[in-house]
């Protein structure tokens, strides 16, 4: 008997993986890090655990098809628990030959390579600096190649919807969308629906887009794809119960000042001047007006945090965010709030330096100039957040410390806590604990300077409250009455007490510990900031194999917290990979009779597992000799 129809097109089985590790790269104008976020989207929606990482070009817009423009975004999802968006990646979608330039290295031997083969003609070769075309010459044998002509199908694909062949074009994207969701399970529904709100007011735009999308799926489904090239699944993670989103550092980080500003009963305002990669930061928190939210867009960086210390003088929390050259224009007012102090949150979303340095790339370099870039005993505190959703709450823990102690805080992220995204388990907010702050308000005795006996805190008194009108500023003030002092002996005494209130709030924060491992041992791998996720998993991989390795994660950088130094005398050796020159190490043998050995990488990119395995093989080699 002939077999049914439906039996005759049943697709065949997908190929179950435990993970994938996919990179879309292509020119600044193809619409890498949307496609990749509409990937995130329906990945998380698919119930995959997942990390990712944009990778921007520095210039604003390179010359087309040059290596200069190409833009990535990288996306690790698993069935299990996930911390960076991996090493190497499986899969390499390649949308030019400047794309497949740059990126085909990285790519795993055996991994599927998709090329939009129409985009590698004379020109665009001999742009990327091929002098054959890689497509023909077998360069790329040790890779599964699918190469089509994207830009030939995407064509067709809209043809009927009457656009001009700019924008036809454009749609390409969309296109290899498409073929990536059908080749790994995911749904379109939220794309469409997404492109359908973006484009409302060009719905044209909307369906053209939406005619490439399905067209790529359609693609997979019907196509006989080359030998080894299957249609793959990855089971859902077994998250923690609650509801999720996908959340970027930046994002967290500006939730976390209005979550933190309401806890504390204050308003925030925002000063900044657009930077990358802290520009979203404005953008996040312009959109939490009715949150008591105000920013405030200045015409320069001292502006900026002017504004904000004024703000809060006059009451409220003043933030400003910035990167590593819009502190250095900011560090002068940093200091008067010090002198005044005043509360106040500096967000520093670190990049590449010195000075301008690669703007669009991540760097670990602010260390030194967040704890003593001041001039003069300017002692303040810094806190470091380890990934995008710890953001949220180191930007809470920022301002507590900052109202509680009546001082500037420096949070630390940086370009790829920033830009990268993860589920993110939404918090519980009512479980929050509140720090309400007391406006001084009784006359009788007062002077701005009275302090608090146990945080060493000075009053916080709202201008305008009648009997408390002062003086503050930069100049110094007398111990007992607040007036302006130039004796030798009260500078002496207000700049001990300055450090003291700071030293005290090592008493505040939770001892250190290890995040993962025994409190003593052969190896300890100590971190900060985004390092986080690379030395988590690369210390699993060596402990699963029965090293005695543990990893501490610093969010208190300044001042340490209280055991570190107990800790750190308890293993053999200490390894401090950072993604500057060996700053925190320097910072630890400051502190403590510990011989820290570092382990830099400045080369605007994460730390890669592997590379992290082996330094920490080499030093339990060198440990047992």
């Amino acid at each position: 008997m002939e077999p049914s129809a439906a039996a005759r097109v049943q697709p065949s089985p997908r190929e179950t993986l435990d993970s994938v590790i996919i990179r879309f790269a292509g020119d600044s104008g193809d619409g890498m890090q949307l496609t990749g976020s509409q990937f995130t989207t329906a990945t998380a929606d698919a119930g995959n655990d997942l990390s990712t990482f944009p990778d921007f070009p520095a210039e604003i817009r390179a010359p087309a098809g040059t290596t200069y423009g190409v833009s990535g975004y990288q996306i690790h999802f698993a069935s299990h628990d996930v911390q960076t968006p991996g090493d190497a990646p499986d899969v390499l979608v390649a949308m030019n030959p400047a794309a497949l330039k740059v990126n085909s290295e990285v790519l795993k031997t055996g991994g599927l390579l998709v090329v939009n083969s129409g985009a590698f003609t004379a020109n665009n070769l001999k742009k990327a600096g091929y002098e054959v075309n890689p497509l023909e010459d077998g360069s790329l044998d040790r890779f599964r190649v699918l190469a089509l002509d994207v830009t030939k199908m995407t064509l067709d694909a809209v043809k009927e919807v009457g656009l001009g062949s700019k924008d036809a074009n454009r749609c390409k994207n969309m296109w290899t969308l498409g073929l990536m969701y059908w080749l790994f399970g995911r749904e379109r529904d939220q794309t469409v629906g997404w492109l359908k709100n973006k484009f409302a007011k060009r719905p044209k735009l909307a369906e053209a887009n939406i005619a490439a999308l399905n067209a790529g799926h359609i693609y997979g489904e019907n196509a006989e794809l080359p030998h080894g090239i299957n249609a793959y699944q990855v089971p859902s993670a077994n998250l923690a119960p609650g509801e999720y989103r996908n959340i970027s550092g930046n994002e967290a980080t500006a939730w976390g000042l209005v979550t933190g500003a309401r806890l504390a009963g204050l308003e925030v305002m925002y000063g900044s001047y657009p930077i990358t990669p802290a520009s979203s930061l404005l953008h996040n928190l312009a959109r939490l007006k009715h949150f008591g939210v105000t920013t405030f867009q200045a015409e320069d960086e001292i502006a900026a945090v002017a504004a904000a210390v004024g703000a809060s003088f006059g009451g409220s929390i003043g933030v400003t965010g910035t990167s590593g050259p819009g502190v250095a224009l900011k560090s002068e007012a940093i200091g008067v709030a010090m002198m005044a102090e005043l509360p106040l949150v500096i967000v520093n979303v670190q990049r590449g330096g010195p000075s301008t340095g690669l703007p669009t790339k991540t760097e670990q370099s602010d260390l030194f100039q967040a704890v003593w870039g001041r001039n003069g005993d300017a002692p303040l505190v810094v806190l470091a957040a380890a990934t995008p959703g710890d953001c949220y709450y180191m930007a809470i823990e920022a301002i507590r410390v900052a109202t509680t102690y009546m001082t500037p805080v420096i949070l630390l992220t940086d370009g790829y806590l920033a830009n990268s995204a993860e589920p993110w388990l939404l918090p519980d907010v009512d479980a929050l604990k509140p720090f309400p702050v007391a406006f001084h308000q009784e006359p009788e005795g007062f002077h701005p300077f009275s302090r608090d006996e146990e945080t060493l805190a000075r009053v916080w008194p709202v201008p305008g409250t009648p009997g408390l009108e002062h003086r503050i500023g930069g100049l110094e003030k007398d111990r007992s009455t607040g007036h302006i002092s130039y004796d030798p002996h009260n500078h002496h005494l207000m700049t001990s007490v300055r450090h003291d209130k700071i030293a005290g709030i090592a008493r505040d924060v939770a001892p250190a510990k290890v995040d993962q491992g025994d409190n003593h041992g052969d190896l300890l791998v100590v971190g900060w900031g985004s390092t986080y996720g690379s030395i988590r998993q690369a210390v699993s991989v060596l402990r699963e194999k029965g090293h005695q390795v543990s990893h501490l994660h610093l969010r208190n950088i300044w001042p340490l917290p209280e055991g570190l130094g107990n800790l750190l005398d308890s293993f053999h050796t200490v390894l401090v990979p950072e993604l500057n020159n060996g700053q925190l190490v320097k910072l630890l043998r400051a502190e403590y009779p510990v011989d820290a050995v570092s382990l830099p990488r400045v080369t605007g990119l994460p730390f890669r597992i592997g590379g992290l395995i082996q330094a920490m093989e080499e030093r339990l080699q060198g440990s047992a000799i």
